[in-house]
């Protein structure tokens, strides 16, 4: 089972909830943070990171001997990423998505495949109550726009691994609904949606609600900061049929754990109760019957 944390805007908990689930996870489990531009769950889990890999995007380069200039390859690239001005070929690599369209279409063959640099994927181990634990984490490079590709490749790793080692998983998706978001929970099994009880999260969790819904995955909620607010998200819930799978109080002893990068999970037998309650209700609800995705998209 490979379980997605995510959340409609960040600062909701959503790590806080991926580092203690983790934490109780009695079963073999790998983590992977998929918020590559600002990972932290590393704070928490503290791993000992022992690989790193550089990652790269495919991108053209031109050979100005065999180039004419036709300008079919500018044609082809919908993001302008590559441009015929005065008689040269430019590649503004930063711009391009690497599909390859240009390289395909230049009659001359002046372009050949290059690469950027997206960013890496570090892996090593990490230590909770109960065992050692597989751990990937995606680093966006600094000055790389896009983060689809980097975390695309640190799915794929995170994939060679379970086919090494069938087990469970956990992802720390980005936050909000744009393309990383949705990269990050795609063909996951469960996608579990941390909101809090305030004007803000609620607008947020509705977007999330919206934005997953139509992949057809069992969806559950996590009331973080629970005691705050109103009842808007409780009433949402339960109109949509949305389970509230655990309600993590609003106190400050929670703050300050998060504050020290503690795990949540670990400051009294009262938090480790509602992970090891969320941790089952994650289980029966992948367990339970699943909508396909056509229904999901009727």
């Amino acid at each position: 089972m490979i379980v997605s944390v995510a959340s409609g805007k960040g600062g909701t908990g959503k790590t806080t909830v991926t580092a203690s689930l983790l934490s109780v996870w009695e079963a073999p489990v790998a983590a992977l943070d998929l918020d590559v531009e600002e990972p932290n769950l590393h704070l928490f889990l503290k791993p000992d990171l022992r690989e790193s890999f550089e990652e790269h995007m495919e991108v053209p380069v031109v050979d100005e001997e065999r180039c004419t200039a036709c300008g079919k390859c500018s044609e082809i690239c919908q993001f302008q990423a590559i441009k015929v001005m005065a008689g040269h070929c430019l590649v503004f690599s930063e711009m391009c998505h690497g599909c390859g369209g240009c390289l395909a279409v230049c009659p001359e063959q002046a372009l050949s495949p290059g690469n950027r640099v997206l960013g890496t994927v570090e892996q090593g181990f990490a230590h909770t109550l109960w065992s050692k634990i597989d751990f990937l984490m995606g680093r966006l490079r600094v000055g790389e726009a896009m983060s689809p590709p980097l975390m695309q490749r640190a799915k794929a790793r995170l994939g060679r691994l379970l086919d090494e080692k069938p087990m469970d998983a956990i992802i720390d998706a980005p936050p909000g609904v744009s393309c990383p978001a949705v990269a990050a929970v795609m063909d996951t099994d469960v996608i579990l949606l941390v909101t809090e009880p305030t004007p803000f999260g609620f607008h947020d969790f509705k977007l999330a609600y919206e934005a997953f819904s139509p992949m057809g995955a069992p969806m559950g909620a996590v009331i973080n900061r629970a005691g705050l607010g109103d009842r808007s998200v409780y009433e949402f819930c339960a109109e949509k049929g949305l389970p509230i799978l655990a309600e993590i109080p609003y106190h400050r002893a929670v703050a300050e754990a998060y504050a020290r990068s503690k795990v949540v999970a670990r400051i009294s037998q009262d938090m480790r109760d509602i992970f090891i309650h969320l941790r089952d209700g994650l289980r029966e609800l992948a367990a339970g019957p699943k909508a396909g995705k056509e229904a999901a998209h009727a």
